[in-house]
């Protein structure tokens, strides 16, 4: 591996990097009360443990009390932070990886309602279109002030040993004085180059003076904004070179280059793209900046999910150092198991924006199919999985080859117990399979990585096998597991259910040949706007109804984003805040809205009738040629309440032995020969991550 570019070591401002990897500053929202906790710890260490060179933490840390949290933010404003910074560096430190932190005030890129409910500041009053937040002009008090607070942040982040400090400039505070699209001032703050400089140089120039000359100190910024009013390539490279270049003085000491805008949901997409969007979009971007700056160490992350991408980036001196911070969060191990030549053992990112798209949700960031990412603390990642080896060589049988059932086989093999897999479809895969499709297919790599390594660990899978209970029995196994998945299920209508259909034949590949197609999703899930799209990708007119109160409100910002293109794009009519009360073939005879006719009529078309959670009195009504509706999946639990009575723990969990990650060892019939459990949507309808992280945690303790 020598001779492999990634893994050529780097100086970065003086800090030795051993290879050329790393994960880019982002905010896992694992803080508490905005201070490091264990679990953000052993987050960052788990990758330093894989071999990444530099670990870029927090997204950002905020300097001052007026830059309330957005993303469950770090307060570096605050003196209790340096201890536990000083223990993830020390931790960090121990495998060889260096650490940093991205520092930033918001500006107006949070909310004002958050925090100590302080006016946030910017440049100027320009609304924030994303968190919906107006802000105050930044007064020269104000411009003293938090230059005092970053200075401050600086000494704090110094004393906790750290390597270093990369300040942010896109969608912040710094560069809504560089953009003329946020920048309305009259002052000299405006109205020339120099001018909308004017606040960065003076807050390099007194963090320079406190930190020192020789302290890293660099910038993460976008050079083009790639908005009308806002800068292009030609000034962000002038910015670029007035803060980074050797002769600049007081200057940065490295470039981490972004091209784009974040204050929509939609440009932050192409920021970050996601699965069904170009792949490492802005590489040939970071080489043009690399090119007009050759002295600057350039650093770029955007969605290089692949090693190839990353060795192409380096190697044609596209950049320095390459980012890949999603892939990290799917596989922590990447660098390791690349020099053991183990490229194919690493858990690839699918870019389903799962981790991202959480915290838009204000929730925590999790990988859609690496259930230990983010919990470190109580669940193995594969390494440590692997040195936990079962005591006894219990025979394990696992019924159904979805995610879950995947997973539960691969946590078995690598555990070291004999394990069976029986699929009553012909291919592995459930649900997953019907939804990756389209611009989602990546999502096939969650099936696909497991299946290799089941068969790289001599597991057995036997296809088109629907097992009886005694078929079971009669395999003398010590542990069951059902993972049968759910069937699709509609929602509750007052007539007329038999008229409409589920989507399933859709997403097997049969195709809709009516024109006017209406789906009704009482979901609010990924499958639902899915099914809308794939219909209109076959020109049918599709109209989208949802009792929501948005456009699938379970999935977050990134996927939103996406969604909402396709749906301008393919024209797909939206119908929100309303539930459907019931169907019935439409008759021109007829404006009774008790209709009950449940055959279609020559015409072939359906009357739906739609009532209002908000207004139940009022009703509305929907012509169509062909109704589909999504209302999650029931439970196929027919084998596993069969199987319950014939086994020694009749199904139950151990709840408390579950949490605290000890082994299941309820006994409930001692006549019983196996303990049974069900994991995934076999229990009830979910997600793909619930049921890798059901498998993963039960499991785990065989």
């Amino acid at each position: 591996m020598s001779s492999d570019p990634l893994f050529s070591p780097f100086s970065l401002a003086g800090v030795r990097l051993a290879n050329r990897l790393m994960v880019s500053a982002h905010e896992p929202n694992y803080a508490e009360d905005g201070l490091p906790t264990e679990r953000y710890v052993r987050y960052h260490e788990e990758r330093a443990k894989g071999g990444v060179a530099l670990t870029m933490t927090a997204g950002s840390a905020v300097v001052s009390r007026d830059s309330p949290a957005a993303f469950g933010n770090l307060h570096l404003y605050r003196d209790e932070i340096v201890a536990p910074l000083r223990q993830l560096k020390e931790r960090c430190q121990q495998h060889g990886t260096a650490v940093m932190i991205q520092i930033t005030h918001l500006g107006r890129r949070t909310r004002w309602d958050q925090g100590d409910w302080l006016p946030l500041v910017s440049a100027s009053g320009v609304r924030e279109r994303a968190h919906r937040a107006t802000p105050k002009a930044l007064e020269a008090w104000d411009a003293e002030r938090i230059v005092g607070d970053y200075c401050a942040a600086g000494e704090r982040v110094k004393a906790a040993g750290f390597d270093g400090i990369e300040l942010i400039a896109y969608g912040h505070l710094i560069d809504s004085f560089w953009s003329p699209d946020v920048n309305n001032r009259n002052d000299e703050h405006s109205n020339s180059f120099d001018n909308r400089l004017r606040f960065t140089k003076q807050l390099l120039a007194a963090m320079r003076k406190q930190l020192g000359e020789t302290f890293p100190l660099g910038i993460r910024m976008s050079l083009d904004e790639q908005t009308q009013h806002g800068f292009n390539t030609e000034t962000g490279i002038a910015i670029a070179k007035a803060l980074c270049a050797p002769e600049s003085h007081p200057r940065c000491d490295f470039l981490n280059v972004i091209r784009g805008r974040i204050d929509t949901d939609a440009a932050l997409s192409h920021v970050i793209p996601s699965a069904g969007m170009r792949a490492s979009p802005h590489i040939d971007f970071a080489g043009l900046v690399k090119q007009a700056l050759p002295q600057v160490p350039v650093l770029h992350a955007g969605r290089i999910a692949t090693l190839a991408d990353a060795r192409y980036a380096i190697r044609e001196g596209k950049v320095d150092v390459v980012g890949m911070t999603r892939a990290h969060l799917a596989e922590p191990h990447i660098a390791r198991l690349a020099k053991l030549g183990a490229q194919d053992d690493i858990r690839p990112c699918v870019g389903a924006s799962y981790c991202i798209d959480r915290l838009y949700l204000g929730q925590d960031a999790l990988c859609i199919h690496n259930a230990a990412s983010g919990r470190e603390q109580r669940m193995p990642h594969d390494e440590d999985l692997r040195k936990r080896k079962s005591p006894t060589q219990r025979k394990v049988v696992v019924v159904g080859a979805g995610p879950a059932g995947l997973e539960a086989a691969r946590v078995c093999l690598e555990k070291g117990l004999p394990t069976t897999i029986f699929e009553a479809a012909d291919s592995a895969g459930g649900q997953v399979r019907l939804l990756a499709q389209g611009r989602r297919s990546e999502l096939k790599a969650i099936v696909e990585w497991r299946l290799a390594r089941i068969e790289n660990l001599h597991g057995s899978i036997h296809y088109n096998r629907f097992l009886e209970p005694e078929e079971i029995c009669s395999m003398e196994a010590d542990i069951v597991l059902v993972a049968t998945g759910g069937s699709p299920q509609k929602p509750p209508l007052d007539y007329g259910e038999e008229l409409a259909q589920t989507g399933w034949e859709i997403f097997a590949g049969a195709k809709a040949s009516e024109r006017h197609i209406t789906v009704y999703d009482d979901n609010g899930a990924q499958a639902g706007v899915q099914l809308a799209e794939m219909l209109a990708s076959e020109h049918c007119q599709v109209h989208y109804v949802t009792p929501e109160r948005t456009l699938a409100p379970d999935i977050g910002g990134l996927t939103h984003a996406e969604t909402a293109r396709v749906f301008a794009e393919k024209e797909i009519a939206t119908t929100i805040n309303a539930r459907l009360i019931g169907v019935a073939c439409h008759e021109k005879s007829s404006e009774k809205s008790s209709e009950k006719n449940s055959e279609k009529n020559s015409e072939n078309r359906l009357r739906l009738e739609l009532g209002s959670d908000y207004a139940p009195g009022k009703k509305q009504f929907l012509e169509t040629d062909r109704l589909f509706v999504e209302h999650a999946t029931q439970a196929n639990d027919a084998l596993y309440h069969a199987l319950c009575p014939l086994s020694c723990n009749g199904g139950a969990v151990d709840q408390k032995a579950l949490l605290a990650g000890e082994p299941q060892s309820l006994r409930r019939n001692e006549e019983g020969t196996f303990q049974l459990f069900r994991i995934g949507d076999a229990v009830a309808a979910r997600n793909i991550h619930a049921a890798i992280y059901d498998a993963l945690r039960l499991c785990k303790d065989f």
